[in-house]
């Protein structure tokens, strides 16, 4: 936060005056560092903010500030314009994967950031460079980051669209492996948080075909914004009070086609535990609770989850420790049918079963009746 001053200090007084209004504006300096959380946007020109100098990191910024939340973004790195409040950051223009983890241990060390964002990636689709290995690579830099500083929470972007077919063909492919990654990671233990960033952007969004115009860049700062409110202690607490999210009454969810209720098996708590449907009989699990913003509650702290934010079909569905995550989001139709919003498929019983124990699954969604559900 105060490499600007070292700077300043080595100019005659009457230039760094000059040159600090040039890159805060007036009266912004005092805001640079504020004692607050620490925050490392971590990454290549998307974080620096190729074409748009600040990128995302601006509208994050103002929308922390507006929430009165005390933040301090650190790095070696530093731009964007005099509305970003905090300048520093570790985007590095045209850096992949394995560039960023041969520095990390020293960027983490000294500047300790009780939160990471990581958008990193880009590069090595762009350069072609060794793509079979990237989600590898990507796997050892979160260790290294998680070792490094083992209290951050860690936030995991999927990158951006690419306008090039090939390219973008092969940022999916990478994008595809990293909800197994963090999965891998949370169950080890570590604070690991996915975000879905690709969804986020389109082509439209791109104003050379890699990086984002300035309003795709502001619809980065949304998504990571909503991630960080969705862990607690992230970005610390906020000046206003956050609303409590609003529940409906707890009920039972009869399936359609079996007339058997979504059940967490053997009435365990345990994280990873599936679901299935059973003989409705008013026990725990088998109480459910759809909250406002879109989990399905089953024991108050325990949500419906598709395993490994999986989106293909046939991944399984189980419960685990509620997060705020896409793969903990549900959507009721008006068919009856239930969307699991992350992989964008349907809560479904395999093979039209109707049969006690059978586990849940998602799948494309059909309109048929073993995707039907009531609440009861």
């Amino acid at each position: 936060m105060r490499r600007w001053r070292r700077r300043l200090a080595a100019m005659p007084l009457a230039v760094a005056a000059v040159v600090l209004g040039t890159m805060l504006g007036a009266g912004v300096a005092g805001a640079e560092s504020n004692g607050g959380v620490r925050v490392m946007p971590l990454g290549d020109s998307i974080t620096e903010g190729t074409q748009v100098p600040g990128g995302y990191r601006i509208g994050l910024w103002q929308r922390l500030a507006a929430a009165r939340y005390t933040v301090d973004l650190v790095g070696s790195q530093y731009n964007g314009p005099g509305n970003l409040g905090d300048h520093d950051h570790e985007g590095h223009p045209g850096w992949r994967i394995d560039q960023i983890d041969a520095n990390i241990t020293n960027w983490l060390r000294t500047h300790n950031p009780r939160t990471v964002l990581l958008h990193i990636g880009t590069n090595d689709v762009l350069q072609n460079y060794n793509l079979s290995t990237a989600p590898q690579r990507l796997s050892t830099l979160i260790d290294h980051i998680t070792t490094t500083t083992p209290n951050a929470e860690v936030f995991v972007a999927t990158v951006i669209p690419l306008s090039n077919t090939g390219q973008e063909a092969a940022a999916r492919t990478f994008n595809a492996a990293i909800p197994g990654i963090v999965q891998s990671k949370v169950n080890g233990g570590k604070r690991v948080h996915l975000v879905d960033m690709h969804s986020k952007l389109t082509t439209a969004d791109l104003i050379d075909g890699i990086h984002p115009t300035a309003g795709g860049y502001d619809k980065m700062a949304a998504a990571w914004y909503t991630a960080l409110q969705s862990v607690p202690g992230s970005v610390g607490q906020s000046g206003t009070p956050t609303p409590t999210p609003t529940s409906l009454p707890i009920s039972a969810i009869r399936g359609a086609g079996s007339g058997r209720c979504l059940d967490v098996t053997g009435v365990s708590q345990t994280n990873g535990t599936q679901v299935q449907i059973w003989d409705c009989n008013g026990q725990t699990n088998q109480q459910w609770t759809l909250t406002s913003t879109g989990e399905l509650r089953v024991y108050g702290g325990k949500c419906l989850d598709v395993f490994g934010a999986g989106t293909a079909d046939g991944t399984q569905v189980q419960i685990w420790d509620c997060n705020g995550q896409s793969n903990q989001k549900w959507r009721f139709n008006s068919d009856g049918s239930i969307t699991a919003v992350g992989a964008n498929k349907c809560l479904d019983v395999p093979n039209y079963s109707t049969a006690n124990g059978v586990k849940l699954q998602v799948w494309s969604c059909s309109g048929a009746a073993n995707q039907r559900w009531t609440r009861v």
